[in-house]
């Protein structure tokens, strides 16, 4: 007599396989999907090398794909409008906090050398990559000791 048992990701009955006597869960394509699912983030929460491996992999797949987002933008209108409308309403929830974005400086080139004083800032809002909230003080030129 075989044994059944609940699948973990669809909750159906199913007959494990013989030469797999731990199985958890059943041979439809979904759910086995949901078990190699389930397998990657547990090896990605416990094995730093594979943690590692996957990121460098990632990071490759965007050097050689770097366009891919803005085609799919360009292809998919819907996507690009979900996603325009549901910022508004996360903006709205914001309570008008400013937003910077990346590259907001927009200089030709570096600042030049001088003083400057960075404060913490409080509740800035949303600061994404390369963003800095920044305040910038001038400070007079040292005058020179009298002779």
């Amino acid at each position: 007599m075989k044994s059944t048992r609940l699948c973990l990701a669809c909750g159906s009955a199913f007959a494990p396989l013989p030469h797999v006597p731990h199985q958890r869960y059943c041979s439809s394509k979904a759910c086995q999907r949901a078990r190699r699912r389930d397998w990657q983030n547990n090896r990605l929460r416990v094995d730093s090398d594979y943690r590692d491996n996957q990121a460098r992999a990632q990071e490759r797949w965007r050097e050689r794909h770097s366009s891919y987002w803005r085609e799919y933008r360009a292809a998919h209108p819907e996507y690009r409008e979900r996603n325009r409308s549901m910022q508004r309403l996360r903006n709205a929830r914001r309570s008008c906090r400013p937003i910077a974005k990346m590259d907001v400086i927009g200089l030709p080139k570096p600042l030049g050398s001088g003083f400057y004083v960075l404060s913490h800032a409080h509740d800035a809002g949303v600061a994404k990559m390369d963003a800095w909230t920044v305040h910038i003080a001038v400070l007079s030129a040292p005058t020179a000791p009298p002779m």
